[in-house]
């Protein structure tokens, strides 16, 4: 079955059924990342540009535009016509016209700022031992690990092959491709291992991670990643599905902000910059009869903020993660969907022009868990609502989806990419060869082909299919796990004979023989 999260975007560039035209707009542009690298494009992201021209935006930024606007690659109209049956829809209403808002066909992402060179690229310990050992030689300049020193020495006599290097890099999907929930796949941890110097080279070679995943701050959930991958893993080489959504807070101020567990996305909101945040919780603490079924506890109500929501106007909705209650926030947003401007307690008289945003960080329908059998994710509670707007107004429901496969997360990887490059290879560019290794070929394999990446589908995930996906094909191969497909990757770039282990015999200090380095 077609991937709904996938059916909105047009890689025909055939204008989409029920869009009619308006003017063009400042995003229709096609955009560049600001450090001046253009990734070779298929003709796929070309043949988009008709589609954006003919778009609709989000509203100018007020703030201190830091941002990039980039051009939506998925229509905003909703996917719920296909899963109803049309007797859910009143006669009255089948007829009235699509929602047209004055948002959905641009996506702004923040910009990526320069890294410090302090990043973390090593293990904290090794930091301390640093600073311990310079401590007892006070005023003598850091002193560097013996193995850094080797490396730096064969990587001054093997130019080439550190060119090489630096020429490539990697993007990670996290869930099924590194880890399955909190469990390890072993050859993540391996694999990690090599491109942080456990090569010949003792060269760091770049990589980030791109996930779908959400709910946590970026600092929590790399300190988690870290420790189950025992492997450094930085923010500034780390993005969230909702991590680009942090350019929404010059955007909007007062926003609803759902899922993830307890307060969890309400921090992150903060770290964002959003002003004033609200969580279902608040809510309900206001009004319990407003989730006639839900049972609200007292601990749960001590630690939430309740107003009078009827002197509030929600500017936006933002869906940061899966929901935790399904039934709760579905009738808490519908009812904002369907308030005037964002003001509960109220009905709209019509339901396009009165009608706040709505923004989802990914559109995945599924999701590789410690399940067997991959869970519903975020796409799967968008239809439904989309389902339940539409039964109840006529009217499709408007929205804007983060999240691979969108081209404005690719954008923000091109930012992040470079400025992980400045910070372990003082270089901020984007590397040449991009490698993206996922395994869920509706977002990953899908994003990365259109952007020109080369894509490598594994099958400790979601695919488990033949000897590729029929409608989404990964065009590097299908490879049993991660370690199988970087290491394909790396003989292509470095040569066949390429070793994935630092060899300690180029120290002639630790074997009383010559040194390994010319």
């Amino acid at each position: 079955m077609e991937n709904p999260a996938l059916s909105d975007v047009n890689y025909t560039g055939q204008q989409p059924l029920n869009t009619p035209p308006s003017s063009p707009t400042k995003a229709s542009a096609p955009q560049r990342s600001r450090f001046g690298h253009a990734h070779k494009k298929t003709e796929s992201w070309s043949s988009l540009n008709h589609i954006v021209e003919h778009g609709i935006v989000i509203p100018s930024s007020p703030g201190s535009h830091n941002t990039i606007e980039v051009p939506a690659t998925r229509s905003p109209d909703a996917h719920a016509s296909q899963y109803m049956n049309q007797l859910s829809q009143p006669p009255s209403t089948k007829e009235r016209r699509l929602s047209r808002n004055s948002f959905g066909a641009a996506l702004p992402i923040p910009r990526s700022k320069r890294q410090s060179r302090l990043s973390s690229v090593t293990f904290a310990d090794v930091q301390d031992a640093l600073a311990s050992a310079t401590d007892a030689r006070p005023g003598m300049p850091v002193m560097q690990p013996t193995r850094e020193i080797l490396a730096s020495r064969v990587q001054d006599v093997n130019a080439e092959k550190v060119t090489a290097a630096k020429s490539m890099a990697f993007v990670f999907d996290i869930d099924g491709v590194l880890v399955h929930g909190d469990r390890l796949i072993p050859e993540g941890e391996k694999v990690l291992s090599m491109l942080n110097g456990n090569n010949e080279l003792g060269i760091k070679i770049p990589h980030i991670f791109l996930t779908n995943g959400s709910g946590k701050p970026e600092l929590a959930r790399t300190e988690q990643l870290a420790k189950i991958l025992r492997n450094p893993v930085s923010t500034e080489q780390f993005i969230q599905s909702h991590t680009p959504m942090r350019a929404l807070a010059e955007y909007y101020s007062t926003v609803l902000v759902v899922g993830g567990e307890e307060y969890r996305c309400r921090e992150v909101a903060q770290e964002y910059g959003f002003k004033d945040i609200i969580v279902p919780n608040d809510i309900v603490a206001w009004d319990p009869s407003i989730a006639p079924y839900r049972v609200f506890t007292d601990a749960e109500r001590a630690t939430s903020r309740p107003r009078d929501f009827t002197q509030i106007e929600i500017e936006a909705i933002m869906v940061f993660s899966d929901s935790r209650d399904y039934a709760t926030d579905m009738q808490i947003i519908m009812d904002l969907l369907r308030a005037k401007k964002g003001r509960l307690g109220t009905v709209a008289d019509d339901p396009v022009s009165e009608r706040i945003p709505i923004y989802f960080s990914q559109g995945d329908m599924l999701c590789p868990t410690e399940h067997p059998i991959p869970r519903m994710s975020q796409g799967a509670f968008r239809i439904g609502l989309e389902a339940m707007y539409k039964a109840l107004t006529g009217v499709d429901l408007e929205r804007v989806v983060y999240g691979k496969p969108e081209l404005a997360t690719y954008k923000y990887a091109d930012e992040v990419i470079a400025s992980w490059m400045d910070a372990i290879h003082g270089e901020e560019r984007v590397p040449e060869n991009i490698y993206m290794i996922g395994d869920n070929p509706a977002s990953d394999i899908v994003g990365g082909n259109m952007y020109g990446w080369n894509t490598c589908l594994v099958r400790t995930g979601v695919f488990q299919g033949g000897e590729n996906d029929e409608e989404n094909p990964a065009n590097f191969g299908v490879f049993k796990n991660v370690w199988e497909a970087v290491t394909t990757a790396c003989k292509k770039q470095l040569g066949e004979e390429f070793k994935f282990y630092w060899d300690d015999r180029v120290n002639p200090v630790l074997h009383g023989k010559a040194s390994a380095i010319v």
